[in-house]
């Protein structure tokens, strides 16, 4: 006679390894393109942080699922993303085009490598800020830039100069390169307000007019990948400065409309 049940059945002990396989596959893109960078194909490295941002956004949604979050997991992910986040478009970036820096009399050559540790130093201290705020923050909102995104800036950046969409050369950016390091890593360690989509769709359902804005995503990203993702990262990049404010601008009203309905009494 079998022994009666004493609660829910609990997963198999192997099921844990699904959601950090995804890691693991996150980190091995990051690790990658960091040996694509340094081999030169730079083409390579973009791609490969990119398919890093794909597997580390399945991870977390497959842990969920399968009931398998674990602190472990947390922390692995961390690790995870500041190898494929931090440091692989730190050194992509730097042997891109920040190495190439010269120096003209002040020092300028040093502006490669300071840029580049600037960026991999802030995506460290946005992860460490985030695991800190896990349970408490709200979901609908990352405060700063997600390191993801900062990724994907830097390297559709890369990845649509390499491919010549923007009719420019790595060479005539060794200027601008330093400028969208430096930015994407202080936006990382910032206040400003960008939003999650974790808590998007708030049901099965979605209007309408988001299936065929889904499909002519899709077409431009088959027709040119480059170039649609340096837009996109582009418009999400600003959109953070452009909400942060509007809703600096929405609180100031709202307090000056409470203190002139106070006068009023």
């Amino acid at each position: 006679m079998e022994a009666p049940s004493t609660g829910a059945r609990k997963p198999p002990r192997g099921i844990y390894l699904l959601p950090n396989l995804f890691t693991t596959g996150a980190m091995f893109a990051g690790f990658y393109a960091i040996i694509a960078g340094i081999g030169g194909r730079y083409t390579e490295a973009a791609v490969a942080v990119f398919v890093a941002g794909i597997l580390d956004g399945l991870d977390g949604r497959v842990a969920r699922l399968t009931g398998t979050q674990s602190d472990f997991g947390v922390q692995y992910d961390s690790l995870s993303d500041l190898v494929s986040f931090g440091l692989a478009p730190a050194l992509v970036l730097y042997t891109w085009s920040l190495s190439a820096l010269k120096t003209y009399g002040s020092g300028w050559g040093k502006l490669g490598w300071a840029a580049a540790f600037i960026y991999a130093a802030c995506a460290a201290l946005r992860l460490a800020r985030f695991n800190t705020q896990v349970g408490v923050a709200d979901k609908r909102y990352f405060q700063g830039l997600a390191s993801p995104a900062a990724a994907g800036l830097c390297m559709s950046f890369v990845w649509a100069i390499e491919s010549g969409g923007l009719g420019l050369k790595a060479s005539e950016m060794d200027f601008v390169t330093p400028v969208v390091a430096i930015v994407a890593g202080l936006l990382m360690v910032s206040r400003v307000r960008y939003f999650s989509f974790k808590a998007w769709p708030k049901s099965d359902r979605v209007p309408f007019i988001w299936i065929p804005a889904a499909m002519l995503i899709l077409v431009a990203l088959a027709v040119d990948p480059p170039r649609v993702l340096f837009g996109i990262a582009v418009l999400y990049v600003m959109s953070g400065p452009v909400m942060t404010l509007w809703g600096l601008r929405r609180k100031r009203s709202e307090r000056a409309s409470r203190g002139s309905g106070k006068g009023e009494g």
